[in-house]
């Protein structure tokens, strides 16, 4: 069976973290954990003319993750993200700008990759930029299927653009106080169903994941509403927890499986990551299988 190809673009940079440096960015984390789960992945991004360029190039190579359409920039450094972690794991984040990959290039490699890619994955930081946000749509005009991670970072969003990315994308995860957000910019009342129901009308999405933390997952398709209560977990840290979520749903929904399945491997895969450090920890099909299990 040919492996699901995604191409996700925007960030690649260093999480400063307490106890050292881990590397992350929301689009890197789903690549990374993509290739775990037997997908080939490719980055578009951008990294600086230095050493920590180097070394991310080189984790990324080590882990199976294609960067030949990762640019390097002589202007600008490779990216940081300065993370604390609060009580209970939860991380706040001071995102260095501005950095290489705020500055990523139109390339025509890159664009036929989006084309022949099974989906294209992007997010709301990697437009922060001008620059960005017009290399970001003319990839997305070329995708079969674009999957929005809203992942929203203030100050670095605004509500015409989190909905002109809405209106370009298939596929869509939120968490649950992005989809408060959104729905209260249209006066969407009811509860989080109604709310779900209400914004993939609007945008006319295929398919809506909405991630709530420890209290799971729901998703709405063409086939109707589904909810996993999630699994209990010691959290270490909760970062990259929704990214590994996305990739495992993916890994899941481009072979064809049905949507229960797809928030059941989803879900034990974000509640393992958030009792390891990092976004980018190794999961073994084994760790998975076992909280599957013990859940079920």
């Amino acid at each position: 069976m040919v492996k699901p190809t995604i191409i996700c673009f925007g960030e690649v940079l260093w999480d400063l973290l307490p106890d050292g440096r881990a590397a992350g960015g929301a689009p890197m984390n789903v690549a990374y954990h993509a290739n775990q789960f037997g997908m080939q992945s490719k980055m578009i991004s951008s990294v600086g003319n230095d050493s920590l360029g180097t070394e991310l190039q080189s984790f990324l190579k080590g882990k199976g993750v294609s960067t030949a359409l990762i640019q390097t920039d002589d202007t600008f450094p490779t990216g940081t993200v300065n993370v604390r972690l609060e009580k209970g794991g939860s991380p706040s984040y001071e995102i260095v700008s501005p950095v290489a990959w705020d500055h990523i290039r139109p390339d025509e490699k890159a664009r036929e990759a989006a084309r022949t890619a099974n989906a294209l994955v992007f997010g709301s930081l990697a437009c922060r930029t001008e620059q960005n946000k017009k290399t970001l749509f003319e990839y997305l005009e070329a995708a079969p299927v674009r999957v929005l991670d809203v992942n929203l970072r203030a100050p670095f969003y605004s509500q015409p653009l989190i909905e002109r990315l809405l209106d370009k994308a298939d596929i869509v995860k939120m968490n649950d106080e992005e989809l408060a957000l959104i729905a209260g910019w249209h006066q969407a009342e009811g509860d989080e169903k109604e709310q779900m129901v209400f914004i993939k009308n609007k945008y006319a999405l295929d398919v809506l994941i909405l991630t709530r933390g420890k209290d799971g997952a729901a998703c709405l398709d063409g086939s109707g509403y589904w909810e996993h209560p999630g699994f209990p977990i010691k959290v270490q840290d909760t970062i990259g927890s929704g990214d590994s979520f996305l990739a495992a749903f993916l890994s899941k929904y481009l072979k064809g499986e049905s949507i229960r399945e797809c928030l059941i491997f989803a879900g034990a895969v974000g509640a393992l990551v958030a009792t390891k450090a990092g976004g980018t920890p190794e999961i073994t099909p084994q760790e998975i299988l076992e909280l599957i299990r013990s859940k079920s």
